[in-house]
């Protein structure tokens, strides 16, 4: 892999042009909320925080409804994940699946038996339309649920005697036929049309198997991202004094084959911690942090930006939006609007022509920036 490093600078927009300066439109909603997750669907949008419950938005009408205990409709306000289906709204919480009947307007709860204390622990949901399923991963075990015939299977994926690699932290689906399931070590990889009970049908990946350039004690997968004939991983930081090569982070991108291209603070990027990743047309987004070790702490690090034709990044300045937080947990671009999920609310950005906005041709004024090949 060949790595052109060149001086990293942050790209102010005071440098912009005054006619790309004002075609920047951000707005900050639910203002005080931690926002975990976030779902669209054509009328309404769905958002889950930490500490205020779930939030839905109607489109049409500009209105928020709020589901917490404050609002007495809901026996919870900490979720952590999400997902949005024709008939119902999951919830994923310390405490188990939190259920939304959109018929019946009502919320249920459903805890599972089998993972050990830490079994209810939902991090991450995905809804499958095309099977009508809905993939929960658990901090132990991945469960399979047939929504039609409210069937749940259990399923234990640990890798030898690494019990990390049965916990779960993503799901994702590649297309039509394939869903990746990011864990604390590594990425299962299953072709979700074949038997799901055959093992042939399942791959795993990992820096020791495969993957991820053989770097760091282990992988910890927090998002993925499809675009043409490559794969995105963006991995999470975790390292101490004892363990300095623990979870080394970064975004690795992985050509299907034998390439894997891992982008750090090496050629860039403000830290190398990645909560999420997100594309609007040639412009890969992501939500950085950097993991003091010494103090044992997560601090968010801003917005990246890769132009995915030139390989250029560049770091976005926050002061442009209407934001004071630089913690980016999620980021959604649901065809119009980049929604964005803080520690300080929900942040709504208009993105009509996102190279317009944020890959703006070099000016003088401007110092160089990354290029990543």
């Amino acid at each position: 892999m060949k790595k052109y490093l060149l001086v990293i600078t942050i790209i102010l927009l005071s440098l912009i042009p005054i006619d790309l300066l004002s075609q920047v439109n951000s707005e900050l909603l639910l203002e005080g909320t931690t926002v975990f997750a976030i779902e669209a669907e054509p009328d309404f949008l769905w958002v889950a925080t930490y500490g205020h419950g779930i939030f839905k938005y109607s489109k049409k009408d500009q209105k928020w409804s709020n589901f917490s205990t404050s609002s007495n409709n809901l026996e919870n306000d900490l979720f952590y994940s999400l997902a949005v289906g024709k008939d119902f709204v999951w919830a994923g919480s310390v405490e188990g699946l939190f259920i939304y009947d959109k018929k019946r307007n009502k919320w249920t709860k459903r805890k599972f038996a089998q993972g050990g204390e830490m079994g209810n622990w939902i991090r991450s949901l995905y809804y499958d339309a095309s099977q009508n399923v809905l993939w929960i991963g658990r901090f132990s075990n991945l469960t399979r649920l047939e929504v039609s015939k409210n069937k749940y299977t259990d399923y234990n994926l640990t890798q030898g005697s690494d019990l990390k690699s049965n916990n779960f932290k993503s799901i994702k689906a590649d297309g039509d036929s394939i869903i990746w399931f990011g864990t604390e070590s590594g990425v299962h990889k299953f072709y979700k049309k074949k038997n799901i009970d055959d093992k042939n049908n399942w791959q795993y990946i990992s820096n020791k198997k495969n993957g991820f350039n053989g770097e760091g004690d282990a992988v910890s997968v927090s998002d993925f991202l499809f675009e043409g004939e490559n794969v995105w991983f963006a991995t999470d930081e975790f390292v101490t004094a004892q363990q300095p090569q623990f979870n080394m982070g970064g975004a690795y991108r992985f050509n299907r084959k034998l390439r894997w291209d891992r982008i750090s603070k090496q050629n860039g990027l403000a830290a190398n911690g990645i909560y999420c990743i997100e594309r609007t047309g040639n412009t890969i987004w992501l939500g950085l942090y950097y993991f003091d070790k010494k103090e044992k702490k997560e601090y968010g690090k801003g917005l990246a930006a890769i132009n995915r034709v030139t390989g250029r990044l560049t770091q976005i300045d926050l002061n442009s939006l209407e934001i004071t937080s630089s913690t980016f947990y999620n980021l959604l671009f649901d065809g119009t609007f980049m929604w964005a999920g803080t520690d300080k609310g929900l942040l709504k950005i208009e993105i009509d022509n996102p190279l317009a906005k944020w890959d703006l041709k070099k000016n003088k004024k401007d110092k160089v920036q990354t290029h990543i090949k």
